[in-house]
């Protein structure tokens, strides 16, 4: 028979091996010029404080994968009798879509293809990151199945573009080992305050340029391709709510460190997750980056703008109340102003910089996935 000491001591091991364990800040530090593990002690322990949060607010928004759509349901059934009819279908269907409309999408699709560089970059952050790879805490459990609803996306496009004979499959395949290998640097300084506010204002973009990319399908006839754009575009929103929530819930904890983060990553600017794509022959060709041809061609039909930049910093301001806070002190109160004025600043630079622009109005390069064939940038 077991002691009622012996009794107490176990029950205590259990309560410890229950609590998730106090970890501690490995920083400040310098690296490559970098630096790493920036978050205090105090912020870290707070981070920590919001598993139950987590638990309550920010994991419901996640789908039951048995529910969920699927990359099959958009696309013709391999074992149907008809499948190449379907596919035929498919081709005639997507004749309709210019050149412009495929860089755009494909360089989407190869951004939603590099998922394995975002869960790596999530697994960064100090105090949320899975140490072990399948971590029973919230922080772990999101990860992973937000990571499993967004690998549907790049899934389903590229299957897709692939039917449609349209593109050069091996180039966007190149394109996308190149990404991966590279990795990206979001400049998060492992802080997950800053982490947290890239991941919010990123996935309000993706939404963006998914929804118009629906849109944009729609125009040209593509129903079916529309209607995979809004899936994605759906996808999204429910993400960005939740990174959204998860900075909500620090603002609340701590409005003055929150604050700063935000001044700190708009600072910085937003770096979009692909900002390394390299097919390994472009800039040969042209003497440009890809990325910013990319980017100039989405620019250019309205996919993702500069604009779009502002407003979406507005929302944020908005939606944590940076204006009319009340609770900040010090710093903290310049960092409000300066992200209260941005968005109107960010928009008469972009004006500026269209002006400028109708220089080269009609300025084009080609684009290895699309055989290169030359694409309008301004």
């Amino acid at each position: 028979m077991i002691s009622q000491k012996s009794a107490q001591a176990v029950a205590k091991q259990v309560a410890a091996a229950e609590r998730p364990p106090t970890v501690k800040a490995q920083g400040p530090i310098i690296m490559n010029g970098q630096v790493l593990h920036s978050i205090s002690q105090e912020r870290l322990e707070l981070v920590q404080t919001l598993g139950p949060y987590m638990e309550s607010q920010v994991l419901p928004l996640l789908r039951d994968p048995t529910k969920s759509w699927q990359p099959s349901d958009f696309l013709p059934e391999s074992s149907d009798p008809d499948f190449l009819d379907k596919v035929r279908e498919l081709r005639t269907r997507t004749q309709q879509l210019p050149d412009d409309y495929l860089v755009v999408f494909v360089g989407d699709m190869i951004t939603e293809e590099a998922l394995p560089t975002y869960m790596a970059m999530l697994n960064t952050l100090d105090g949320v990151r899975d140490e072990t790879g399948a971590a029973p805490t919230p922080w772990g459990r999101w990860t992973r199945e937000w990571t499993a609803e967004e690998n549907r996306h790049g899934d389903l496009m590229n299957k897709y573009m692939y039917l449609t004979g349209r593109v050069n499959m091996h180039a966007i395949e190149v394109t996308i080992q190149n990404l991966i290998g590279s990795g990206m640097d979001p400049k998060t300084e492992n802080n997950p305050y800053l982490g947290f506010v890239y991941t919010s204002f990123q996935e309000r973009a993706t939404k963006i340029s998914h929804g118009n990319t629906a849109r944009h399908a729609l125009e040209y006839g593509d129903e079916v391709l529309a209607k995979i754009c809004g899936s994605i575009a759906s996808d999204e929103g429910r993400h960005e709510q939740a990174y959204q929530r998860i900075m909500d819930a620090v603002y609340e904890k701590d409005p003055n460190g929150a604050t700063l983060a935000f001044a700190d990553m708009m600072r910085k600017q937003i770096v979009m997750p692909a900002h390394l794509m390299d097919d390994g022959e472009h800039h040969g060709k042209t003497g440009r980056n890809l990325f910013a041809d990319f980017s100039s061609v989405a620019e250019k039909t309205g996919t993702y703008t500069a604009m779009d930049y502002a407003d979406i910093m507005e929302h944020l301001n908005k939606r944590w109340r940076v204006a009319e806070r009340s609770d900040l002190t010090g710093e903290a109160c310049e960092a409000a102003d300066y992200l209260v004025k941005m968005p109107d600043r960010i928009r008469k630079l972009a004006e500026r910089s269209n002006a400028r622009k109708q220089k080269n109005k009609g300025q084009t390069s080609p684009f290895a996935w699309v055989f290169d064939r030359p694409v309008e940038l301004v």
